[in-house]
């Protein structure tokens, strides 16, 4: 019975170190969201939109978000001059969204700016410690962590 006690408190310990680890991070998100004017989904968006130009649908699945809420976003987006609509050369009804040369450019900077605020939070951990963590973070989200990413 006493294991299985302990076995409950050790999960209830990783969820609990889970949840707060989510909160720091998207704490640093949100901030550097806020000082560019963003919210937290646009930071999503242009994340997706760093390296591909997905369509419409793509996106909203990959957001989690119904058709007229994706257009309200894009649109959005689009008058800030951060991302453009092309028609799909393989499909002429479906609208291609990419990143436009300042929609790169935001999308550049905060990447820099996550990237040195992760680094910070993980700076007391060695490299062994910091790949271990890439490792089991890998784990959790169900895919295989790429060297040197994040």
């Amino acid at each position: 019975m006493a294991e299985g006690r302990a076995e409950t408190e050790e999960r209830r310990d990783a969820v609990d170190a889970l949840v707060q680890l989510s909160f720091l991070v998207q704490g640093v998100l949100a901030r550097m969201a806020a000082e560019h004017d963003l919210s937290l989904i646009q930071v999503r968006l242009l994340g997706i939109l760093r390296d591909r130009r997905p369509g419409m649908l793509e996106l909203a699945r990959s957001l989690g978000l119904d058709k007229s809420s994706m257009t309200g976003l894009v649109s959005r987006a689009e008058k800030r001059g951060l991302v453009r609509r092309t028609p799909s050369p393989d499909d002429g009804r479906a609208v291609l969204v990419g990143l436009t040369e300042a929609g790169r450019e935001l999308t550049a900077r905060c990447t820099a700016e996550m990237d040195r605020e992760v680094a910070a939070l993980t700076a007391s951990l060695t490299a062994a410690e910091r790949a271990r963590l890439t490792a089991l973070a890998g784990k959790i989200l169900g895919n295989t962590p790429v060297a040197g990413a994040g």
